[in-house]
């Protein structure tokens, strides 16, 4: 027994004294670590004066080339390549920060505004009168918007694009259903740009020409989601037809023109509204919290200089590892990222656009900052936004 006591305490001590030596090495890093910024300092002032790009892809793989050989093993070379990587990419950082401090980055291709508008906008959405879009478009804009609506998310960028409108209102991201994929695509196909967001709680009524009770409804017409967003009240109604539309305000436009009592539709209470039709019933929708977010579009690289959120895509190469790399840029310049998103590359299989929402603004420095080494080291990036 006092054999192993002496044999445990023994191994303690070793222990102790290899974390000494670890110690050691590790003050001997951080010096090291230090010494090598210091000198990257230098680098940066070289590259403002010569106007010298911060980022070179090929002299990094050489240098990581040349480290990994000195390397014993498959282990060690692996470490010494994703440490290395970290220390090269923590460096370029500070290099960019360098550039800002010294306003060698240049002005980002975008206005800040005190308003978006003067005087009266014309506003394009999607649907027919009484969508959830015109909902959205009556809220952010005021009851006196002049607006006309399309039927395709497509139409309306073309008319925004085109100068027919001053600005789009289209549906982004629902609470319960998700994104709105088609929106993305379009975001990166046409050079329009996001300027505001409005976020509108979704409440699904039942209606239907006045003077009709619910024991006259036959059939029910609604956009298919918003049918299976209201599936436990219909379940209630298992005689009741169910025709989907392209649109909830189409569905409440058909009932009205056909004047028919035993039509009924799910849409907005606005809709009801709008053509004279009576709710039988609030909120059909299962869930009390489903809220759709829509964006302001408009085709000028404009921002209001009270912005706080920051849109943009880009492509990643297809690496081990590229990813993570370009994230690290929100991380060393304390950005708060709220929001990533990604769609497949058409024609390139397997490869993903990058969407990101992240909280500041253009005229930050550290927007700026990370603006620049995203640039850089990304493929395609693109400013969607500032709102």
């Amino acid at each position: 027994m006092a054999k192993e006591e002496r044999t445990g305490k023994v191994r303690m001590e070793d222990l102790w004294k290899l974390r000494g030596q670890i110690d050691e090495i590790d003050r001997n890093i951080v010096s090291l670590y230090e010494k090598r910024m210091k000198i990257s300092e230098q680098v940066a002032e070289y590259k403002i004066e010569t106007g010298k790009k911060v980022f070179d892809r090929q002299r990094e793989k050489e240098k990581l080339a040349a480290l990994t050989s000195l390397a014993d093993n498959d282990f060690n070379r692996h470490g010494i390549a994703e440490l290395f990587e970290q220390i090269m990419s923590i460096s370029r950082k500070r290099q960019y920060q360098l550039l800002t401090e010294k306003g060698a980055l240049g002005r980002l291709p975008f206005i800040g505004v005190e308003e978006l508008y003067s005087g009266k906008a014309r506003v394009v959405f999607q649907g027919a009168d009484g969508a959830y879009s015109q909902a959205a478009m009556v809220q952010y804009f005021g009851e006196q918007v002049s607006s006309f609506h399309v039927e395709t998310f497509r139409d309306a960028m073309v008319a925004i694009d085109e100068g027919s409108a001053d600005f789009a209102v289209l549906p982004i991201e629902n609470s319960t259903a998700g994104v709105v994929s088609e929106i993305y695509d379009l975001l990166t196909e046409f050079e329009n740009y996001i300027v505001g967001e409005q976020v509108i709680k979704i409440e699904h009524c039942l209606m239907g020409v006045p003077g009709a009770e619910l024991s006259d409804i036959q059939t029910v017409y609604s956009h298919p989601q918003s049918l299976m967003q209201s599936a436990r009240f219909l379940l209630e109604y298992p005689a009741w037809k169910q025709i989907s539309m392209k649109n909830n305000a189409f569905a409440a436009q058909k009932v009205q023109r056909d004047g028919d009592k035993s039509q009924a539709a799910i849409a907005s209470e606005y809709a009801a509204k709008l053509y004279g039709l009576e709710v039988f019933k609030k909120g059909v929708n299962q869930s009390s919290s489903n809220s759709t977010r829509f964006i302001i579009v408009t085709n000028q690289k404009v921002f209001k200089k009270d912005a706080k959120k920051v849109s943009i895509c880009f492509e990643v190469p297809h690496e081990s590892g590229s990813l993570y790399h370009l994230l690290s840029h929100f991380i060393y310049n304390n950005l708060n990222m709220n929001k990533i998103e990604s769609r497949p590359i058409e024609e390139r299989n397997w490869e993903y656009r990058f969407f990101i929402d992240f909280d500041g603004n253009l005229a930050d420095s550290a927007v700026k900052n990370a603006l620049r080494g995203l640039r850089d080291e990304a493929r395609n990036l693109r400013i969607l936004g500032n709102y």
